[in-house]
């Protein structure tokens, strides 16, 4: 038997009362996502050992992700394969059988747990699912297995940061004047955007007190992370992903 792989797995003390995990790409050794390179059985077996880290006795469920405000409730678990997974960008679960599992390349993966660690969420949140109200519909999707939104603790990980995230005048044009703060200048006719920050301030206003920023910038951390920005600028044509994942307590 092979030795399990040596995870780079970053822990949100915030969640320490369910089995959870901010993967990194390990020097850029770990590669989590369909599609991108690498042999995809390979790929497969690396999401199976990563999910074994995070419960033993559970199995991984990740949605085929499209940049939707779509959530699944958990019911039949599905096999993790290359093609066929439902299409969603957050999944929610009560099922202590299942590890949610979300990948990311510099949109923000955010994990969800209720204080009794028994519901459970994971979310990809870009700006368009978030402004879309993927996170709101997690929240929902939460309270409909029981969870009180007020007892969730949310966790946002490796994010593209706003110091690495230029953008111009027809992206502002998506948001609000309401949105500004989350806006700083750059060069001329551009702006850097906020990601984490507008992530986080959507889960404060709906109502979340319990939520935690880990401040890890996928585009300036290049030896621990894969951003699909550095690929472009660097002009390489394929990139890789991170993964997410969480559990129920027990």
């Amino acid at each position: 038997m092979q030795p399990a792989p040596a995870f780079d797995i970053t822990r949100a003390d915030s969640l320490s009362a369910v089995p959870h995990g901010f993967f990194g790409s390990a020097g850029g050794l770990h590669q989590f996502g369909f599609g991108g390179p690498g042999d995809q059985a390979n790929v497969a077996l690396l999401r199976v050992a990563a999910a074994q880290a995070i419960s033993v006795d559970a199995a991984l469920v990740a949605p085929h992700q499209i940049h939707s405000p779509d959530v699944l409730t958990i019911g039949d678990l599905w096999k993790d394969l290359p093609q066929g997974r439902p299409q969603a960008d957050a999944l929610v679960t009560n099922r202590s059988d299942a590890v949610l599992g979300i990948v990311t390349a510099d949109c923000a993966p955010v994990l969800f747990a209720n204080s009794s660690g028994t519901v459970v969420g994971a979310a990809h949140a870009g700006w368009r699912g978030a402004q879309g109200g993927v996170l709101e519909n997690t929240l929902a999707a939460m309270q409909a297995l029981g969870a009180v939104t007020a007892d969730i603790s949310a966790a946002i990980g490796p994010t593209i940061a706003q110091a690495s995230y230029e953008v111009d005048a027809p992206f502002r044009e998506h948001f609000e004047e309401v949105d500004d703060r989350f806006f700083s200048e750059g060069r001329p006719g551009h702006w850097q955007f906020d990601l984490p920050g507008y992530i986080a301030a959507r889960l404060a206003r709906a109502g979340l007190h319990k939520i935690t920023l880990l401040d890890l910038d996928t585009f300036s951390l290049d030896v621990r992370f894969h951003s699909y920005r550095r690929s472009q600028i660097e002009g390489k044509a394929s990139y890789g992903r991170q993964i997410s994942m969480i559990s129920v307590s027990g």
